[in-house]
């Protein structure tokens, strides 16, 4: 989750250097919290696809931003959630070609533990799966579940092991460490963490979240914290044959969560 515009501007300064130094031939941008906190413009959409994203997945926060509807629309490279109605703006899943020629299925779900009431995300993805393969009709499937509870999470995972390259987490803003490759050869991770301040209460001023618990008032709204950003994320490498995880590791770079890792370890 890419959050203000402290988040914002670390991810489109650092994308060029990531796709070159780690060889990427697909990158995948959560964009849900980048304008202001909430939602995405199509403006912002075009900054992050220049620096080098291939797509860009949302989540609860897509429609708070109204000028992203019609460019949803129109604009193939972005994804709301895939257990949407399907008369919902926008698409839940989209299939692109790399530079090498790989065909790249991507989507995204929501949970609906403590979220909102949408269609169930494994159905979804069941009859999502059942129309694309790895190695069948696809080389990689990349499965973005946003959601709050880490047990719905988790058991998305399973429930797609096997029959995706990878599942990555997101809305929490707070990277996990179970980072693993599942019995079946799916790449996992519970939240790939946020992109932002973590001098921050999930990337919000800590001064209004700190308020809202301790007084149960709201006494402004929620403004991007401004301080140095971090940026999280996670690498897989798959498996030409299988389409299946080979290797996956956590990123973090810059700011206070930056890992003691670099760039050339990759």
């Amino acid at each position: 989750d890419v959050v203000g515009r402290t988040g914002r501007d670390l991810v489109i300064k650092m994308l060029p250097t990531l796709r070159e130094k780690m060889k990427l031939d697909f990158v995948v941008v959560n964009a849900e919290n980048s304008a202001h906190g909430f939602g995405a413009t199509p403006d912002i959409c075009k900054q992050i696809y220049d620096a080098g994203a291939d797509v860009i997945v949302m989540g609860n926060h897509v429609w708070d931003q109204r000028e992203i509807i019609p460019f949803m629309d129109k604009e193939k490279r972005i994804l709301r959630a895939l257990n949407f109605p399907k008369t919902t703006a926008g698409s839940g899943y989209g299939i692109y070609e790399t530079v090498k020629g790989k065909k790249v299925l991507v989507f995204q779900v929501m949970g609906r533990q403590f979220m909102e009431p949408l269609d169930c995300p494994f159905v979804a993805t069941d009859e999502l799966l059942r129309s694309f393969r790895l190695k069948a009709n696809v080389d990689v499937i990349i499965a973005d579940m946003h959601g709050e509870a880490t047990s719905e999470k988790m058991a998305f995972g399973h429930f797609c092991d096997g029959r995706v390259s990878m599942v990555v987490g997101s809305h929490t803003h707070v990277p996990t460490a179970d980072l693993q490759i599942l019995s079946g050869g799916t790449a996992y991770l519970t939240d790939a963490g946020m992109s932002g301040s973590y001098d921050s209460v999930i990337g919000m001023r800590k001064e209004e979240s700190v308020s809202r618990f301790v007084t149960r008032v709201r006494r402004e709204k929620f403004v991007p914290a401004s301080g140095e950003a971090s940026l999280c994320g996670m690498f897989v490498e798959t498996d030409d044959a299988t389409g299946l995880c080979k290797d996956c590791r956590t990123i973090r770079l810059e700011g206070s969560l930056k890992e003691l890792t670099t760039l050339d370890s990759f």
